[in-house]
């Protein structure tokens, strides 16, 4: 099945159907007494009941994260909540936090890393994260990943009428390669000079498999249009100006799936990198005891429970099926290799040599959307 992703544990799935259920009717008995919020694309608002706060910013829609924010909100009333999508706005530079920000959420892994790395975090606290979330998902006691969200392709149905879709990155390679008069202009990813999350894909397609550069020479060829965004890429796949896309965010791309059936998600079986998005407190966290609550809440059974289901937001608790798919997931590690996406040489070789295959002056593609800009 082309959308299938990851799987809990068995036990871990049941208890998370129980957890919601509980926590679902209790919503539903608690929506009088509940503090009042305010929602709008880029911020959520929840009014507490009493003085403590928590101020979150991160780089995902407010709405996708709602079910979970609501969710620490009623088994927290007392705290007001302040949640702002940084992805809006004008760019701010990623040394640049600020002040009042309790709480930093991004998927632009380097750039986090970066920050705890330079002694801008504060610990997270002894016994704060379930003891059972993964090590390879928590950098020292500063850094911790909250999601896992595979790097997939996305195509339109109608190609299958043309060839077969391709299901992993041999398969992507040869379809450029066989049939590029009908592929030309139609095939859409990330501008890595233009997107951190493009850049990191690119980076470690590269440090990935030995035939990466063989692939973005074949989509070269076939006129590869080239974006700042996951949701760039589905707007035009919906539109139907592109027939498939490569390296897009999982859980955008299986939110819009699901209300668009003319497209279809693909994790490649080959290997399917899977980004993090890493979760700080600042060390100038006006209020690092509520943030601390929240990362207990969110990495808890229930917490999950409420991610899982009602967010397409995947979990590092997932665990492979040997036998599916699953097992091509390779989430992006927290090491210090990080850094080296960064690095500005390391980075001006790998873009030069991007460039040169690509011509990205011609090949870019500016769509303003409304929303997500990883």
């Amino acid at each position: 099945m082309a959308t299938r992703l990851m799987l809990m544990p068995a036990s871990f799935k049941a208890l998370c159907r129980a957890v919601l259920i509980m926590l679902l009717i209790l919503a539903a008995a608690a929506s009088d007494a509940e503090g009042t919020g305010t929602i709008s694309p880029g911020h959520l608002h929840l009014e507490g009941q009493g003085v403590e706060r928590l101020n979150i910013q991160g780089v995902v829609e407010a709405d996708v994260l709602r079910p979970v924010l609501e969710a620490f909100h009623r088994r927290y009333p007392g705290i007001t909540l302040d949640y702002r999508d940084a992805s809006r706005g004008e760019p701010q530079p990623f040394t640049a936090i600020p002040s009042d920000v309790d709480l930093l959420m991004s998927s632009a892994m380097a750039q986090q890393y970066r920050l705890a790395n330079a002694g801008l975090a504060q610990p997270l606290g002894e016994g704060v994260i379930n003891p059972a979330w993964p090590q390879d998902a928590r950098w020292r006691d500063e850094l911790i990943g909250l999601t896992q969200e595979p790097l997939v392709m996305v195509y339109r149905r109608e190609l299958a009428d043309r060839a077969q879709p391709p299901t992993d990155h041999a398969s992507l390679l040869a379809l450029l390669n066989h049939h590029r008069d009908a592929l030309t202009g139609r095939v859409v990813t990330y501008d890595p000079a233009r997107s951190p999350t493009g850049f990191m894909a690119v980076a470690q397609d590269v440090a990935r498999s030995t035939e990466a550069w063989t692939l973005f020479e074949a989509m070269g060829q076939a006129d590869t249009q080239l974006v700042d965004s996951t949701a760039a890429m589905l707007q035009g796949l919906i539109e139907g100006r592109y027939l498939i896309g490569y390296n897009l965010i999982g859980s955008y791309a299986r939110r819009a799936v699901q209300h668009h059936p003319e497209l279809v998600m693909q994790a490649p079986d080959d290997y399917a990198l899977a980004l993090q998005r890493l979760a700080l407190i600042p060390g100038t966290a006006p209020h690092p005891s509520t943030a601390r609550r929240f990362l207990a809440f969110i990495t808890s059974n229930e917490g999950q429970a409420v991610m899982t289901s009602l967010t397409p937001l995947g979990s590092p608790l997932a665990v492979h099926d040997a036998t599916g798919g699953e097992a091509s997931l390779e989430p992006i590690r927290l090491t210090p290799g990080l850094l080296a996406l960064i690095d500005p040489l390391k980075r001006q070789a790998l873009l030069h040599r991007w460039q040169t295959i690509f011509n990205s002056d011609r090949h870019f593609v500016s769509h303003t959307v409304e929303g997500e800009v990883e």
